[in-house]
């Protein structure tokens, strides 16, 4: 398995993983600082319920983030934002890098 080469994770965001909701609203795990490869451009995506919604930006890293749809990411520009969808991208024994793609609000 090949994954994002480490040249190419030039970004770090703060993740706070989505860990369900309470009687006082959301819940949200410890942050963790995740170095990836961020792309703010605006796009449309479907969320989670295949409705279509407008991501301002994603961020590549490394397989194994945990970071559902919902949680709370912080931009390095210190922009907070949300997760849309959190999608694993396989090269499927291809030589091309496996990884996490996170669509954000």
């Amino acid at each position: 398995m090949t994954v994002l080469p480490g040249w190419l994770l030039g970004h770090t965001v703060t993740v706070e993983p989505y860990a369900g909701s309470s009687a006082y609203g959301p819940v949200y795990g410890a942050p963790v600082a995740v170095a990836c490869f961020l792309d703010q451009k605006t796009r449309t995506v479907r969320d989670k319920t295949g409705r279509e919604v407008v991501s301002s930006s994603t961020f590549y890293a490394r397989p194994g983030l945990v970071c559902p749809p919902e949680s709370r990411v912080t931009l390095p520009d210190g922009r907070r934002t949300t997760v849309i969808e959190r999608l694993d991208r396989s090269g499927g024994g291809m030589p091309t890098p496996d990884h996490v793609e996170v669509q954000l609000t």
